[in-house]
């Protein structure tokens, strides 16, 4: 398992040419410690654990790992399914061009949806079509706690979670964001 930072593992996502909706995901607090901890897992292309602290308000810096190639069946259930909220990955946009294009697909859908009945999950998908997310699905996520789905996939990869913990533990102390005000 090889450790990196954090967008470089999403970098692979969208480099993946995976399905896009293909992927799940589970999210919330880490057990010990400043930030919170992300799987996300697509059955082709593999799972993928991330740990993110926010430095400040304008930065998010963390880790990550592939720790698994792909979500086999004792690992399915830890993930949720269609009832679960929705997650997205977006790649920017690069010139005033595509984002011209873009705009006019997501006005597009937006107008079909609002003239015909529709489901919030049926308008999240062609939203995220129209812009070309490389990757979306469900997603079970806790602000103030761990899904149980979470906790799951930090047994399951308990050597990684280990790993992981350490390195984003050496790089909130580096950046000095373990200490209070006096």
């Amino acid at each position: 398992m090889r450790v990196r930072d954090w967008q470089d593992v999403l970098e692979d996502v969208v480099e993946s040419k995976a399905d896009p909706d293909g992927w799940r995901a589970v999210a919330g607090d880490r057990r010990e410690g400043l930030g919170e901890d992300l799987f996300f897992g697509h059955p082709r292309v593999g799972v993928f654990q991330l740990k993110t602290y926010a430095k400040n308000p304008y930065e998010v810096k963390g880790v990550g790992a592939e720790v698994a190639r792909r979500i086999d069946d004792d690992l399915d259930p830890l993930f949720p399914d269609d009832s679960a909220g929705r997650f997205g990955v977006q790649r920017p946009v690069e010139d005033e061009s595509e984002a011209e294009d873009t705009a006019r697909r997501l006005e597009e859908v937006i107008r079909t949806h609002a003239d015909a009945p529709t489901t919030g999950g049926a308008l999240f998908e062609d939203v995220m079509e129209a812009m070309d997310s490389p990757a979306f699905g469900p997603m079970e996520y806790d602000m103030t706690g761990r899904p149980e789905g979470l906790d799951g996939l930090s047994e399951r990869f308990e050597e990684a979670e280990e790993l992981l913990s350490a390195e984003l533990d050496d790089l909130v102390e580096a950046d000095e964001v373990d200490r209070g005000f006096m």
